[in-house]
């Protein structure tokens, strides 16, 4: 076997497959050159879902003309020049592969003008073959037109899917450009038909734009700065989730990024508020230093790797941990003070409708063992508080139970609707995390010896510390078995094993891990379901009230552990337009 190189259409061709997998690929490489070229505005034309045709034109600082045969070159590039650049690179292009893979599995042709040109220049190229520039016509700015995408790569072809997968490919692809950058204006279209059009505009509105109002409706917005790292965006509430993940989008420095480290930081801030079987969803922007993340990992740049992936993790973890813990009252103007304040000091109200202040350790409510009737009327003697704003409650005062689950409320907007089991199941829950201890291994009677890969015995020798502060002992008795000496006392019980080896894998991959915490967790929610009321249980106006203030006082009160809500709200506007009221 003799060695011998490549040639260069052949070298192009595998560069291609890495970087150009299908025609969403080549879009986005081709927007994000518009982009770094400063263009304001962008618009996209596709044929035969991109396989046919991508036509992408910007009004960018376009390309001097004795330059054009260079924008077609492998490792060609005006971004970087050094290796001090690179690790610090701000532009989404730097490798100088796009325009030269892309003109290499395609019929390519790019047309041009700078500002100071009398007229346009344009090249074409195929099959590794660039021709000599010509003149052409066009305002400043560029245009590229590809065609006919793997017409001399006939197996790579076969792999792509339908026309309409292919253009849903391609219309993401865009759509992510359009979420990083709202400052410039986007249009895709399929042909000359027009699909949608954005003008420059605001983060939030582009995002309510291409997110749907139904999202915007259930987000809270991020922003947050520490130690030179800035986390902004939106993030829905628990209660607007997704079956799968196409409601997620990570940015790092203005870059689309799938990032498990990202990723796993996101799912841990959910991870009390959300079913397991859903996603969340959301649009996070994550700005640092540049010197600090390494964007040279993959072809494709969607993977990104940082100098300190703990204190990022941390950063973005604890960030959306306290936007989607703090509780949102109805009225934000009110004072926490007034929530909190004993009703039974107001005149004008009777002191049995209304529950007294709480004793320190104990619940606020208790129940008996009653069945309820499918509505349970308040006493004719209990009178409601005058509608005073700065005396009631976000939750307002309890009138009654309906059907024996939920608790109807009035507060100064109109009728609070609560689930009384939810709302109770998180109450409970959050008292049980904050009462428990720090965790302490408990020894086990046998000790559970396993065998481990290279990397779990790595892992557990690397991250001692960090086990033995989860309450996980374990050590290593040869270079291939650990033992687990001791667990949890909450998780004496677990299957040591398998618990082990999930601890282990996610350390090596994420570099933390909260599963410990998370299984305890699983554990206290169980309890809390088993201790929450039940329904067609009458409670007295008391309990209610006692129970409409915990849930103010409770971190996650709108929600239970498995993300649904735990109470709504009906204005009185709403309860008016079912009588026609001023009509």
């Amino acid at each position: 076997m003799t060695i011998a190189l490549l040639p260069d259409l052949l070298i192009s061709q595998i560069a291609a497959g890495e970087v150009i997998e299908r025609p969403a690929a080549a879009l986005k490489e081709l927007t994000e050159n518009c982009i770094d070229a400063g263009a304001h505005r962008i618009r996209v034309e596709i044929e035969e879902g991109g396989v046919q045709l991508i036509r992408i034109t910007d009004d960018g600082i376009g390309i001097p003309a004795d330059e054009l045969p260079l924008a077609l070159a492998r490792h060609a590039t005006s971004k970087i020049c050094s290796l001090t650049e690179l690790e610090s690179v701000a532009s989404l292009g730097f490798r100088g592969e796009a325009l030269a893979s892309i003109a290499a599995v395609s019929r390519l042709t790019l047309t041009t003008r700078v500002a100071t040109a009398p007229h346009a220049w344009q090249i074409r190229a195929q099959d590794g073959e660039v021709a000599a520039p010509e003149p052409a016509s066009l305002q400043t700015g560029t245009t590229i037109e590809m065609r006919d995408l793997f017409f001399n790569t006939p197996a790579r072809r076969k792999f792509l899917k339908s026309t309409a997968t292919e253009q849903a490919h391609c219309e993401e692809a865009l759509r992510r450009c359009a979420l990083s950058h709202p400052e410039i204006g986007f249009e895709f279209r399929k042909g000359s038909r027009v699909l949608w059009r954005y003008d420059p505009e605001a983060r939030e509105t582009r995002i309510h734009h291409l997110m749907g109002a139904e999202f915007s409706a259930a987000a809270r917005a991020v922003n947050h700065t520490a130690d030179h790292l800035r986390l902004s965006g939106l993030v829905a509430l628990p209660a607007y989730n997704r079956v799968g993940r196409d409601a997620q989008y990570l940015f790092v420095n203005g870059r689309f990024v799938r990032d498990r480290l990202l990723t796993h930081a996101v799912r841990e801030a959910y991870r009390d508020i959300l079913h397991h079987q859903r996603h969340p969803a959301f649009v996070l922007f994550l700005d640092l230093p540049p010197e600090r993340v390494d964007v040279n990992v993959h072809p494709a740049k969607t993977e990104v790797r940082f100098r300190q992936s703990q204190g990022i993790h941390s950063f973005v973890f604890h960030t959306l941990e306290r936007i989607l813990a703090t509780q949102t009252p109805i009225d934000p103007s009110l004072p926490s003070a007034h929530f909190q304040s004993n009703p039974l000091d107001k005149p004008g109200r009777t002191p049995s409708a209304w529950a007294p202040p709480t004793p320190a350790g104990q619940e606020g409510f208790f129940f008996r063992e009653r069945t309820v009737p499918a509505y349970w009327p308040a006493p004719a003697s209990v009178t409601m508080p005058p509608n005073e704003p700065d005396t009631i409650p976000p939750l307002g005062f309890a009138l009654c139970q309906l059907a024996g689950r939920y608790i109807l409320a009035e507060n100064q907007h109109g009728l609070v609707i609560a689930d009384m089991h939810a709302a109770h199941e998180r109450i409970l829950y959050e008292r049980l995390k904050h009462s428990k201890t720090s965790s302490v291994a408990q020894p086990l009677l046998i000790p559970v010896v396993f065998s481990a890969t290279q990397t779990e015995m790595a892992t557990a020798a690397e991250h001692q510390g960090e086990l033995n502060k989860m309450g996980v002992d374990i050590a290593a008795v040869s270079p291939t078995h650990l033992t687990v000496h001791g667990l949890p006392s909450e998780l004496s019980h677990a299957d040591a094993e398998s618990l082990v080896h999930a601890l282990l894998q996610e350390l090596s991959q994420a570099g933390h891990s909260s599963l410990i915490e998370t299984r305890r967790n699983e554990l206290l929610a169980t309890m809390a379901c088993h201790a929450a009321v039940r329904a067609n249980r009458i409670l007295s106006l008391m309990e209610m009230n006692a129970l409409l203030r915990d849930m103010e006082r409770t971190e996650r009160a709108d929600q239970c552990n498995h993300g649904r809500p735990t109470w709504q709200q009906v204005n009185l506007s709403e309860i008016n337009a079912f009588f026609m009221q001023g009509q």
